[in-house]
């Protein structure tokens, strides 16, 4: 029972998220973002988990390519997929926030640019993968790839961003992160929790991909 004890955590905190991204009450002071401001419950920490997942397959990466240990290399492809899940869906739950607060379901903005070009980036990842058969080679030079497009990544959505001279979204460009103005203690009291409750599903996700990677792998040996 101890060993799966994160991931009760993670079924718990996800419970509560949902239900207390609706019921807790939100800030009436935040302007366009009305009660569309409990969307940070779940858009936000989408991003988090890719993230987390990403820099996680990163490691695993250099790992493989230190050893060639082809389990690194299932654990790092592993983790890749799952964090490109988070990744639509924080695509979707951001679409959906925008249609409601700016009008519209994408606008030209570095941010969201940003991201939709970090998801091709590691699309791109996966056809080069499929594009290689030899299962030492297609890791070694996925591996390389990652080393480049996680950096890349990171760029896109933080950096970039942040050096734009406009934006609408929250620490973009001209435009303040959400602070004490509008991220209020009923609004924290869900979001940390929430939070943490996305990134170990996304862990949890991942180690069953993997898994099932291994699995396959092992089959196809025999």
């Amino acid at each position: 029972m101890r060993k799966y004890w994160w991931k009760i955590l993670s079924i718990l905190c996800i419970i509560y998220a949902i239900v207390g991204g609706f019921l807790m009450p939100a800030p009436d002071d935040v302007g366009i973002l009305a009660k569309t401001i409990r969307n940070l419950h779940f858009h936000v920490p989408m991003w988090f988990t890719m993230i987390i997942l990403l820099l996680t397959s990163y490691i695993y990466g250099i790992r493989f390519l230190a050893s060639s240990d082809l389990k690194h290399d299932s654990m790092s492809s592993s983790f890749i997929k799952i964090a490109m899940l988070f990744g639509l869906l924080g695509l979707a739950t951001g679409s959906f926030w925008a249609r409601f607060t700016w009008g519209t379901w994408w606008i030209e903005d570095a941010k969201l640019n940003g991201a939709a070009i970090g998801m091709m980036i590691y699309l791109a990842y996966y056809i080069l993968r499929n594009s290689i058969d030899d299962d030492i080679k297609k890791g070694k030079f996925t591996a390389v790839y990652n080393l480049f497009a996680f950096p890349i990544f990171i760029v896109l959505i933080i950096i970039y961003p942040r050096m734009a001279e406009t934006s609408l979204h929250p620490a973009s460009g001209d435009t303040v992160a959400f602070s004490s103005l509008d991220l209020d203690n009923n609004l924290r009291k869900v979001f940390y929790i929430a939070a943490i409750g996305w990134i170990l599903l996304g862990v949890w996700l991942s180690s069953l991909k993997y898994r099932l990677t291994e699995l396959m792998r092992i089959d196809e040996e025999i």
